[in-house]
């Protein structure tokens, strides 16, 4: 007879829990969701109160049967699932399919994996909260009407395959909205005027600046002109104190957004991590848009900054949530214990932690005190004045620990946009010399493309999604192909310098890269096609205020305000109207744009989306001829191409001549331009454009890429050609066909043997193919 029966969401978890309770107690995981809503059209019941149709998946089929033998022994069953929405729905999704009673069933929650934490939930257990139940059905309910209903809509009017989310299709309208903004944004030049300024003295000059630019060369330069014969003076000084205070601890938003900018994590990777962080007992619940912290954690913390940094570092600070509709009353996230500066793990585990930490121990840090100086510097011969100004540090406070960083938005950097940041000793009245003055031409900015981070920031300002869904929401949208991150060139751009210097003005054409993008989030083709189709068709579906209407009214039932099928049926009815009325009515989209007359043959030249993606076409169906089609190269848009860059498309796949008696063909594919010879394909190497490949470039590529591949071979083995040690980017590796195995550290390269290959292949968890095709090359060997 099993006592107690304790029931968590994740093997990890179960493991650190049981160590902090005793023999009386057995912990077992439900490897998160135990069941959910069967895959058939009948799995909603819209005529029926919107009653749902579950089922337990084929791989959950042997822990549910575990849990209920075990679940039948015991005294009690404890539900420990997480303490939100989600983790409430388990606990009642495991009560009903385990077959549980009321009477001898508890329900648990804490917000950290820790021996007082357990300890203390389980002196003050409760019933499963329905409301919250409830919230969590409602969300799900409408997402499934909506995709289901959505995606055969996209199916007959846009491209088959498709499909469409609520949260997703509103992430996918910003993205898109943001790129068309920055395709409409025309640059406007300007001129900043600089001065570098000396006071006579060694080693004592500084930067001013006129905080007026000049809209025209003609205006800068004569602005230029009138300081020739100028004379400089310390017109005022004006020193006063300022603080900077520490931002709050970490919500899911803000962690995700921090990990992006300082450690370079995805979305969805800083939640992975935190979510193993958290259940190894390290840190509170990773999914919160709280920034509170207890009481006992305010306790700690002040303890490790008096034994760390000394009483001058500490100052206690209690956080206010301001997000509208923060869910339920969690804490921020922040380390379990405060004396622990790091932990003991992986190296993505060790930098997360480290982060939390710094962020949460600064919170309760002092404030960090500067002394700001401001110099306005009069021209004799103008009225206009300059402004210097620097800053000392008294008092690095909270600096000490963590700083936050912030979104970088510049596309562009030059030498002069460098600050200087303390001022040399100046007096009013004193006399300056100028060194030298530049009035340097910049450009305005497009709005900045989004990054992961900066559109979960976004999200949670329009009050649309919550902390558990901005990673699956954003990774939704790339695996649909919606959206692609991805790094992009910039363009070269000239601008002019005008530099007065010895009393000489002189001008030179310096250039910037601009546009350059690290890790953006683009609208693909098919993202903007699939867009514009909601937009037009389901308004309310892609509204950025309806959508945030509906978390609200989540939030609502979660408190028990409002009743959740009230609410469905509200939404339900009029969506499935529009649903049925697009279907009947709606034309067929395809974005086609006609891009002009080609002149040598009179056709139609014209860009849609077509069956496998975005292509131009040459020529239409009505044509004698078939028409001829190209597919759009990486960054080209349908939007943006232009008529010669698509008349360019037409000249590939070209040949480019013949090398060991076979053609060499340049072409472009889904990876990028190539070359295609003797059936093997060799990519062009960046920067160099596939039209302009002459035939010996191609074959010192073709050369170069097999010199490559036979260095990287160390040995091929006798018994199997497919099986052979090579070296990677980490190292020497085993490839086995198409499995790549790692050899276990220490091993001497040169005594492995064929066995040993094999023997890692079968061990290695990734591939069961693998070892299908093993035991192939195992009986194929045996016999030869």
């Amino acid at each position: 007879m099993i006592k107690n029966l304790l029931i968590v969401e994740s093997p990890a978890k179960a493991k650190t829990i049981e160590g902090y309770l005793g023999s009386d107690f057995l912990v077992k995981s439900s490897y998160g969701h135990i069941r959910d809503l069967v895959k058939t059209d009948d799995a909603i019941d819209t005529e029926n109160k919107f009653k749902q149709k579950y089922e337990v998946p084929a791989d959950k089929k042997a822990v549910v049967s575990e849990l209920k033998k075990l679940a039948k022994e015991a005294e009690t069953v404890w539900l420990a699932s997480d303490e939100d929405r989600e983790g409430e729905a388990i606990s009642w999704h495991l009560f009903e399919t385990l077959g549980l009673k009321e009477e001898k069933t508890k329900r648990i929650v804490f917000h950290e994996i820790t021996k007082p934490a357990i300890l203390k939930a389980i002196e003050s257990p409760r019933k499963i909260d329905y409301n919250l139940v409830h919230a969590q059905q409602a969300r799900r309910v409408l997402d499934r009407l909506v995709g289901f209903e959505l995606s055969p809509v996209l199916w007959r009017k846009v491209k088959p395959s498709l499909s469409a989310g609520r949260v997703q299709s509103v992430a996918v309208r910003l993205i898109v909205e943001r790129e068309r903004e920055i395709n409409k944004f025309v640059p406007e030049a300007s001129f900043k005027i600089v001065a570098i300024f000396s006071t006579g003295k060694a080693k004592e000059s500084f930067k001013a600046e006129l905080p007026h630019r000049f809209a025209t060369k003609e205006e800068a330069e004569y602005f230029l002109r009138d300081c020739v014969e100028a004379s400089y003076t310390v017109k005022s000084l004006e020193k006063k104190p300022a603080k900077r205070s520490p931002a709050a601890p970490f919500t899911t938003s803000t962690l995700q957004q921090e990990a992006s900018r300082k450690l370079g994590y995805s979305v969805a990777r800083t939640m992975q991590i935190a979510q193993r962080l958290y259940e190894a007992g390290h840190i509170t619940y990773m999914r919160t848009d709280s920034v509170n912290l207890s009481d006992t954690a305010i306790e700690g913390a002040k303890a490790e900054i008096l034994k760390a940094y000394g009483e001058k570092y500490h100052k206690k600070r209690q956080y206010k949530t301001k997000t509208t509709g923060a869910q339920e009353a969690h804490e921020a996230i922040r380390p379990t214990y405060f004396a622990n500066h790091t932990i003991q793990g992986e190296p993505s585990e060790v930098r997360l932690y480290e982060l939390i930490w710094k962020r949460a121990i600064a919170s309760q840090m002092s404030e960090a005190e500067f002394e700001k100086t401001v110099a306005k510097i009069s021209v004799s011969t103008r009225e206009e004045e300059l402004s210097a100004s620097g800053e000392v540090m008294k008092f690095d406070g909270f600096l000490k620990v963590y700083m936050e960083s912030v979104d970088d938005e510049n596309d562009t950097m030059t030498e002069e946009d460098s600050d200087n940041t303390l001022l040399p000793p100046l007096e009013i009245g004193q006399l300056l010399h100028l060194s030298e003055m530049t009035a340097t031409q910049r450009f305005s900015r497009p709005p900045a493309r989004y990054t992961e981070a900066s559109l979960v920031k976004k999200l949670e300002e329009l009050g649309i999604g919550r902390p558990s869904t901005y990673a699956p929401t954003i990774s939704t949208i790339q695996n649909r192909g919606y959206v692609v991150k991805e790094d992009r060139d910039g363009k070269p751009r000239d601008y002019k310098v005008l530099k007065l210097s010895g009393g000489q003005i002189s001008e030179v054409v310096k250039s910037e890269m601009t546009g350059v993008e690290r890790s953006k989030l683009f609208p693909t083709d098919i993202g903007m096609l699939v867009n514009d189709f909601l937009v037009e068709h389901f308004k309310g579906i892609v509204d950025y205020n309806f959508t945030a209407k509906v978390e609200r009214e989540f939030d609502e039932i979660a408190q028990g305000q409002k009743e959740w099928t009230d609410m469905l049926e509200k939404f339900y009815r009029p969506f499935h109207e529009e649903v049925q009325d697009t279907l009947e009515h709606a034309d067929r989209a395809t974005n086609e744009r006609i891009l002009g007359i080609d002149p040598q043959t009179g056709k139609q030249v014209s860009v849609r989306v077509g069956r496998f993606g975005p292509l131009v076409q040459l020529g239409t169906q009505d044509d004698e001829e078939k028409p001829k089609f190209a597919s759009l190269r990486k960054g080209q848009m349908i939007e943006t191409i232009t008529f010669e860059e698509a008349m360019d498309l037409f000249k590939l796949p070209k040949k480019v001549g013949e090398f060991e008696g076979k053609e060499m063909v340049v072409a472009v594919g889904r990876f990028g331009p190539y070359i295609r010879h003797n059936s093997a394909f060799y990519s062009l190497p960046k920067g160099l454009d596939p039209l302009d490949v002459t035939e010996e470039q191609a074959i010192e590529i073709i050369k170069e890429k097999r010199q490559k591949d036979i260095d990287k071979v160390i040995r091929v083995f006798e018994e199997n050609e497919e099986a052979r040690i090579e070296n990677g980017r980490w190292g020497p590796f085993i490839r086995f066909g198409k499995q790549n195995i790692k050899i276990p550290k220490g091993t001497d390269i040169n005594a492995i043997t064929y066995a040993d290959v094999l023997k890692w292949v079968e061990e290695d968890p990734k591939s069961s193919k693998a070892k299908t095709s093993t035991k192939k090359t195992t009986k194929s060997t045996k016999k030869s």
